[in-house]
Formats: structure tokens, C-alpha cells, sequence
């Protein structure tokens, strides 16, 4: 089967009109086999050519077309988890509603590519290009139909946890996407539109934000070392707990931006806090200390139990002995703090960035919760980072550390029986003598860890 006559736009003109040929599985099979040889370099085997075919809610689930041509095609909603597109030419095609989960598109051609509504989560897009592209095909009423855009589309796209780094995106329509845990370091953004967008826990390092526009999007927790924010809009953008190293924020506009603020009356809300824990509440107030910059604060042996330390910058703090039992920490950041020996029994370290910490001999255990039927509350480090941490000797049991970076972490001696770690990193982390007992793993958490003489 050869190539078939072009496309045009979908929206704007019907494939019949324009010749777009509608294929079945049966012929798509066939094409994905010929492939097959072609990536083997089979004699008499050619590399699959649909360029301008309709192969809408096809199963594509798992099949190998890297090469392949497949410019200005329909692919709405058809079945692409774990398929390889590898150096794929998808330019101006039509993947909105596609599965994707999985995928590899690893410098594939995507430009003018309409991605709207796909499921992309935990897909692969390295160095894919994704910047504006259109194809023009005479149809039959001689004017001139348009396949393709002047920037691809992601918009209200589900991309969680994608690995977009070093991706081409200039000009790209990323309206309300859900990028949570997206993997865009060094990724070209330039007058980009990213309204809306949830980019919690993002690691957007060394990305060029240039002219983008990020009015309103969700950055909690999202990283954006050096990350280049040139006449970047920001507006009423979330920041809290944002990692901004050798970031200029100079040229950005930060208007209604939610960020961490310094804070100078720190002793009064710990005095009042204090209060507030000997007599149970009913005199002093809690500490709120959310979004506040604490960088230089003292913080040991403070009684901060059940305190509102939600996206603090808690930077080098020395919180030895610290009680922060039932505290919110969550999107805090906490690189390079000192909390040996701190009482974290069910603390919320949710998304928290506890980078070159010291935790050793840390309690982050359960909390046991007073009353008629009493239950226990354990410690939540889902998501938090954890990189180079040392934890020696820390009690983790039962703590819900799911898809928590420890990688190099060191956890000498630490107890993490009944420890939760799904979709856990332990790349170079130090296990010599730690406690697994009933942990929940999945297989190949442990890859990579060091001085597995676990018990």
C-alpha cells in the first residue's frame, strides 16, 4: 500500500473532501509489520509512510514506529501507550485524544503537531520539537485548506510526570494542562502560553521562560534553578515553595504571584505558639508561619508541634531537637537544615525539598491521636526530595514515602518497616543495616541502592 493523497485541517474542512484516507487495523498491522523489517534493515522492507491518513482510535498500544512518516495524519484518540515514535515525523498530525502513556517520542518532529486532550502522562518528548508548523493542501473547491498550526497544542492535555527536557516548545499552547511532576529542564519556552497550567513539582532547571506567559499557573514546589524569566508573566502565578536559585526574577512580572515573604516577629509567634500547645488551645495561637522566609532563623529545641509551616524557606535552619510533631511542612524548603534528633512523628513533608538535610536519628514515626477511639497518623513525605539526605539511624516506620526522591540519600541503620515507597528513588542511596521489614516496594525500587545488607 502506498502513500495516499494529503489532508487538510480537520477542523475547518472534512477528510473526504480533501482525500484523507481512512485505514483499517488490518491495514494499519500490515504497515507496522513492514516496519518491523525496515528497523531490522531487511532487504525489500520500507519504512511506514502515512503521511496524510486517518487512523482515528486505532491500537497502536506498544508497537515499534520509530522513522516513520506520519506527517499531517489523524491519530484522534487512538491507542499509543508505550509506542515508540523515535525520530518520528509527526509534523502538522492530529493526536488529540490520544493515549499516549509511555510513549517514546524522543526527537520526533511534532511541529504544528495538536496534542489538545491527550493522556501523555509519563511519556517521553527529549528533544522532541514542538515549535509552530503547517502544512497547505489545494482542496477541492480550489482554495487553499491549512493542516497544522503556528504552535502546537498541549492545551487541557493530562502530561504527568512527561519528560519534555531539552523539548523545542517556543510558541507552544499549553492552556490548563496538567503538567504535575513533568520533567521540562532545559526546555525552550519562549512566548509560550502556559496559563493555567499545573505545574506542581516541575523541575523546570535551566528552562528559557522567555516572553512565556504563566498568568495564573500552579508552580508549588516546581524547580526553576537558573531558570531564564526574561519579561516572563507570572501574574497571580502559585510560587510557594518554588526552588529559585540563580534565578533572575528582576524582568518577571510578579503581580499577585504567591511567594514566600521575609518575616521578623518570628519570637512573638513562637511565644504565642508555646501558649497555645501547654494549654491545649484554649489561650495563645497556633504558629502560622506558612510562605514566610525563615533563612537565619534559630529554631532549636523549639516547640513547634502542630504548627502551620506550609512553603516556609527554612534554608540551613538549625532545628536540632526540634518538636514538629503533626506539623504542615508541606512544599517547604528545607535544604540544608539541621534536624537531627527532631521530633517529626506525623509531620507533612508533602512536596517538601529537604535537599542535604540532616535528619539522623529523626522520629518520623506515627503519631498516636488522642481520643475515645484512638488512631495514629503517620508521617507523609509523598513527592518530597530527599536527595543526599542523611538520615541515619531515623525512625521511618510506616511513613508514606511514596515516589520520594532519596537518591544518594543515606539511611544507615534507619528503621522503614512498613514504610510505603511506591514509585520510590533510590539511585546511590546508602541502605547498610536498614530495617525493610514488611516496606512496601515496588519491583525495582531498590535499583541502584548501595550496601543492600538489608533486614
Amino acid at each position: 500500500m502506498g502513500p495516499h493523497p494529503a489532508v487538510t485541517n480537520p477542523t475547518s474542512i472534512s477528510d473526504l473532501d480533501i482525500g484523507r484516507k481512512k485505514i483499517t487495523q488490518a491495514d494499519l498491522d500490515y504497515f507496522v509489520h513492514v516496519h518491523k523489517g525496515f528497523l531490522q534493515r531487511k532487504r525489500g522492507c520500507s519504512a511506514a509512510k502515512l503521511r496524510f491518513y486517518d487512523l482515528s482510535d486505532l491500537n497502536l498500544t506498544n508497537q515499534d514506529l520509530s522513522e516513520s512518516d506520519l506527517s499531517a495524519s489523524r491519530l484522534v484518540g487512538c491507542q499509543l501507550q508505550y509506542t515508540k515514535f523515535v525520530h518520528a515525523n509527526l509534523y502538522a498530525a492530529d493526536l488529540r485524544s490520544a493515549n499516549m502513556e509511555f510513549a517514546d517520542f524522543r526527537r520526533a518532529d511534532l511541529r504544528g503537531a495538536s496534542l489538545q486532550g491527550a493522556i501523555m502522562n509519563d511519556a517521553i518528548f527529549i528533544e522532541a520539537d514542538l515549535r509552530g508548523g503547517a502544512v497547505f493542501r489545494p482542496s477541492p473547491d480550489g482554495s487553499i485548506a491549512r493542516i497544522g498550526g503556528d504552535s502546537a497544542d498541549l492545551g487541557q492535555a493530562s502530561a504527568q510526570r512527561v519528560d519534555l527536557s531539552r523539548a523545542k516548545m517556543s510558541g507552544a499552547v499549553i492552556l490548563q494542562t496538567d503538567l504535575t511532576n513533568a520533567v521540562l529542564r532545559g526546555v525552550r519556552f519562549i512566548r509560550a502560553d502556559l496559563q493555567l497550567c499545573n505545574l506542581t513539582g516541575a523541575d523546570l532547571a535551566g528552562a528559557d521562560l522567555s516572553e512565556a506567559n504563566l498568568s495564573g499557573a500552579d508552580l508549588h514546589g516546581a524547580v526553576l534553578t537558573n531558570a531564564c524569566l526574561t519579561n516572563t508573566k507570572l501574574r497571580d502565578a502559585n510560587l510557594s515553595g518554588a526552588i529559585l536559585d540563580q534565578t533572575d526574577l528582576s524582568e518577571a512580572d510578579l503581580t499577585g504571584a504567591i511567594m514566600a515573604r521575609r518575616f521578623d516577629h518570628v519570637q512573638d509567634v513562637l511565644s504565642a505558639h508555646q501558649l497555645w500547645v501547654v494549654s491545649n488551645g484554649s489561650e495563645g495561637m497556633r504558629a502560622d508561619l506558612s510562605l514566610h522566609d525563615l533563612t537565619s532563623t534559630v529554631l532549636a529545641d523549639v516547640n513547634l508541634s502542630a504548627a502551620n509551616l506550609r512553603g516556609a524557606v527554612l534554608r540551613g535552619v538549625n532545628m536540632a531537637n526540634c518538636r514538629l510533631a503533626m506539623a504542615d511542612m508541606s512544599f517547604a524548603d528545607l535544604r540544608g537544615a539541621n534536624l537531627t534528633n527532631a521530633d517529626l512523628r506525623g509531620v507533612n513533608f508533602n512536596r517538601a525539598t529537604l535537599t542535604d538535610a540532616l535528619l539522623v536519628g529523626a522520629r518520623l514515626r506515627p503519631v498516636d491521636i488522642r481520643g475515645p477511639h484512638g488512631s495514629q497518623c503517620a508521617a507523609n513525605l509523598i513527592d518530597a526530595r530527599l536527595i543526599r539526605a542523611n538520615l541515619t539511624g531515623a525512625d521511618l516506620r510506616r511513613a508514606d514515602m511514596t515516589r520520594c526522591n532519596l537518591s544518594h540519600a543515606n539511611l544507615t541503620g534507619a528503621d522503614l518497616r512498613r514504610a510505603v515507597l511506591h514509585g520510590a528513588l533510590l539511585q546511590g542511596a546508602d541502605l547498610r543495616n536498614t530495617n525493610l521489614e514488611e516496606a512496601e516496594l515496588d519491583q525495582g525500587t531498590l535499583t541502584g541502592a548501595i550496601g543492600l545488607g538489608v533486614t
